[in-house]
């Protein structure tokens, strides 16, 4: 709350320069068509503080019943348009972080709108079925023409769940099962096994262990949590198991001028990873899998390369562990191809991938050889919830993927990817105190500053002036646009941020 009304109380009249930008941003647009065939505005408009006198109402009311240690400011979402978001008091922004990377194709398009009018797709909206229990007639053919068809290369298997962190938790059961049908040989389980797996004991519940990376990020829920290793107060006061936690490379820039320093500290972290595994089996607590982002965001969007991930494979498959690529964050094509591990040029599938955000629903992908296959009816529920995903979030993912597939929308990702990249090189260029390790890849891109306080200040300057930005890691400014992001878009955001980093000197 007293952060919100701090930022009320700094706000700064932006009127010239909201002036010197749309004018440039109109002329851009008589020349580029928009992709999304929406009625977005043509710039940001800030008229008060954000948040505003009406935010900060709305705030303290839902204070009064909920917490809101979270909330930025409230927005009007029957306003916000394609790449702009507009909150209650009149403020429009553009949007560089879309619900935490989550709008695939701006606010409001008219083909999910559509989508919600067709008849047919009625039942998927006002009923919410048990999928895993009673699935719909047409289920088979929602699935088929969305996940299926853009499942990543080599995987046709595929599960539905709700979100990210509970498609994230159920992959990681699958490696623990897949891990235990491979020590038992595809025995049933033992009368002993069925009794202590009910008390939390051996040998029903065996002490397996999970591998995951310093910084990364999976989620929230108690599985997921184990692999999340960002921020205490994520973790603060609750029972975490002793799994093993790698070092994830971590890159000098630019990379052309530190190319034998980033591949000694990627065999350094490789080195170290074998190294865990085997202290963990000696010990007793055998690795089942290991799970890693192919670009960790939370944890400050940190790069690896390609020979680095083939090489983690190479140890997956050396040591008997699965192999699950969280792209919650880096899927549904924001680096220029659909998942983000199609860049690294891996031999085989990894063995599970999972998908939320911008994917519209959650769930994961795996290979046949991690489907699970317990002979027994009654153990089909060991990947199970209630709902298992959402029928009706599937109806817009088949929308979503026609649209990138009628608008090659990969291929403009990769366009703006470039010239964003570029925009924030320049930047750098001139603000080189300021701007720090520009990176990216697609419009999955990000720099740092120099100081954490630094960074926020920026963060907040930039909304002040009307756009709305992400952070990460301990100082790094983070883009999740949607991808339908143009380049004019691009330099409307430079303007803005060149303005706001001239302020900061």
């Amino acid at each position: 709350m007293a952060r919100l009304v701090n930022s009320s109380r700094n706000f700064i009249s932006t009127l010239q320069l909201q002036n010197a930008y749309l004018v440039h941003s109109l002329r851009l647009l008589g020349t580029q068509a928009g992709l999304s065939d929406q009625k977005e505005p043509s710039g940001p408009t800030v008229k008060t503080a954000i948040p505003g006198p009406r935010s900060l109402q709305l705030l303290k009311e839902l204070d009064a019943i909920q917490n809101t240690g979270a909330v930025q400011f409230f927005v009007d979402y029957e306003r916000s348009r394609g790449n702009y978001i507009a909150d209650v008091d009149g403020n429009i922004l553009l949007d560089l972080y879309t619900q935490i990377a989550s709008v695939p194709l701006g606010y409001n398009h008219p083909s999910f709108e559509n989508a919600m009018k067709k008849p047919e797709n009625l039942s998927a909206f006002i009923n919410r079925p048990a999928l895993g229990v009673y699935p719909p007639s047409d289920w088979v053919h929602r699935l088929k023409s969305s996940l299926l068809s853009v499942a990543p290369p080599g995987m046709t298997q595929v599960q539905t769940m709700a979100c990210g962190a509970c498609s994230v938790e159920h992959a990681l059961k699958t490696m623990f099962m897949t891990y235990q049908r491979r020590v038992s040989g595809g025995s049933p389980p033992t009368e002993e096994e069925k009794e202590t797996a009910t008390i939390n004991q051996p040998p029903g519940c065996p002490p397996l262990t999970i591998l995951s990376f310093k910084n990364a990020f999976h989620g929230r829920t108690m599985g997921a949590l184990a692999c999340t290793h960002t921020k205490y107060l994520q973790k603060l006061y609750f029972p975490q198991p002793d799994w093993p936690i790698a070092t994830f490379p971590r890159l000098k820039y630019p990379l052309e001028a530190h190319e034998a320093e980033n591949k000694a500290e990627e065999r350094s972290c490789l080195e170290e990873i074998r190294e865990l595994i085997e202290k963990f089996d000696k010990r007793g607590t055998p690795v089942a899998g290991i799970i890693v982002e192919p670009i960790q965001g939370e944890g400050g969007d940190n790069f690896a390369s390609a020979e680095f991930f083939q090489s983690l494979q190479d140890i997956t498959e050396e040591t008997g562990t699965g192999l699950l690529m969280d792209e919650v964050q880096t899927g549904c094509g924001v680096t220029g191809k659909f998942w983000a591990h199609e860049h690294w040029g891996l031999r085989r599938p990894p063995d599970l991938v999972t998908f939320s955000k911008k994917m519209m629903t959650g769930g994961f992908f795996m290979t046949e050889a991690f489907r699970p296959q317990e002979l027994s009816i009654l153990l089909g529920f060991r990947v199970f919830n209630t709902w298992m995903g959402d029928p009706a979030k599937v109806v817009l993912l088949e929308e979503l993927v026609s649209v990138i597939k009628e608008q090659n929308l990969l291929n403009n990702v990769q366009t703006t990817g470039e010239y964003l990249i570029s925009t924030i090189k320049t930047l750098q260029s001139h603000f080189p105190d300021l701007i720090l390790n520009a990176r990216g890849l697609g419009t999955y891109c990000a720099f740092d500053l120099p100081t954490a306080e630094a960074r926020d200040k920026l963060l907040m300057a930039l909304r002040e002036k009307g756009v709305n930005i992400g952070a990460g890691g301990s100082c790094t400014l983070r883009f999740r646009p949607t991808l339908i992001f143009q380049k004019h878009h691009v330099d409307i955001f430079a303007t803005i941020c060149e303005s706001s980093l001239k302020n900061m000197k």
